[in-house]
């Protein structure tokens, strides 16, 4: 892991946060990673230790058209809202990974509500 002050605060916010939430199998936990140029989201379940469902700008930008940061993640928020849909998930708990409410996480997550999601 990089020594990097900042990335070493994000990771002791992402702890704090780990400590207090937990996903379930009826409430899964919707946990964002954002590197530099992609943002990648995943449904969780804490008490059996598995990926129920993922979804990233990665796997999105195969074939499509040029999309901003923020609109690639808003588009990755409502995919994972369908593929959640698909695997009867209506709540999740929302993990913003240590980042800030804001700008491309905070995205994802309306993208997520507005494919209907609840969280």
């Amino acid at each position: 892991m990089r020594t990097n002050k900042t990335v070493l605060a994000r990771v002791r916010r992402h702890r704090r946060v780990r400590e207090k939430i937990q996903g379930t199998p009826e409430r899964p936990r919707l946990s964002v990673y954002r590197s530099l140029n992609h943002i990648y989201a995943q449904m969780v379940d804490d008490l059996s230790g598995k990926t129920l469902v993922s979804s990233s700008t990665a796997k999105l930008t195969e074939g499509a058209e040029r999309l901003s940061k923020t609109d690639a993640a808003k588009a990755v928020g409502k995919q994972i809202a369908v593929l959640a849909k698909e695997a009867r998930i209506e709540k999740v708990v929302f993990d913003r990974g240590g980042y800030l409410y804001h700008g491309r996480v905070k995205a994802l997550a309306e993208g997520a509500r507005e494919a209907g999601l609840s969280f």
